[in-house]
């Protein structure tokens, strides 16, 4: 509402009456980023598999969230038996993503970790 009154206005994010800060901001907008360019990247893995948009889309989210039935083949009325061992990997790596936080996988393949 106060946007109608005054266009140009800039508000800052409050949390509780406190200005955020930038960094903050920043880090959850790169969190955000890199959750998305997963489930991206790991559809466009099951697509180049063969595997039709609607299914892999859905299956690579219910795989990351842990969420209940997909749409498509993996749907209520399907299961995800009928995939590849490569569609199964891929699903796979997705759950590790899921239950072990994003940002956790990625240190793990990153080799500074490795390297002490």
């Amino acid at each position: 509402l106060v946007r109608i009154i005054h266009p140009r206005v800039v508000n800052p994010v409050t949390l509780a009456g406190a200005p955020v800060p930038v960094s903050v901001t920043a880090n959850v907008l790169a969190y955000m980023l890199i959750y998305g360019a997963a489930i991206v990247g790991l559809s466009m893995l099951l697509l180049l598999s063969g595997m039709d948009l609607e299914t892999a889309f859905s299956a690579v989210i219910v795989c990351v969230n842990n969420i209940g039935p997909g749409l498509g083949s993996v749907g209520p009325s399907g299961s995800f038996e009928g995939l590849s061992a490569f569609q199964h990997w891929v699903l796979s790596f997705g759950m590790l993503i899921g239950r072990l936080e994003l940002l956790t996988v990625l240190v793990l393949l990153t080799p500074q970790f490795w390297r002490q």
